[in-house]
């Protein structure tokens, strides 16, 4: 299977973390230990993932592997290293995330 409907989820506990999950699933297979460290989800959207979809920080090839192999699939908050955040903290054009 290469198109699913997938929920996404955003963790209340880490910005910019996002839980995709299958939808006909919903989080039963996210595991326990995941769950409370995720917070409780917050849905953003639902949509269809295909292999020709482009989503913004995520390999759409590894979210439906994961989503078909394991259940979900957890998109972690991009690393910012100190010097990036030193420069970003001069420019004011640049996120200070």
């Amino acid at each position: 299977m290469s198109k699913l409907i997938c929920d996404i989820y955003r963790s209340p506990r880490q910005d910019e973390m996002y839980l995709y999950v299958a939808k006909q699933d919903g989080l039963a297979r996210v595991p326990e230990k995941l769950r409370e460290m995720f917070g409780k989800p917050v849905h953003v959207t639902t949509l269809l993932v295909t292999p020709e979809r482009k989503l913004a920080r995520a390999d759409v090839d590894k979210v439906i592997n994961a989503l078909q192999d394991q259940g979900y699939y957890l998109q972690m908050p991009p690393v910012v290293d100190d010097e990036m955040r030193a420069i970003a903290a001069q420019n004011s054009k640049l996120s200070r995330g």
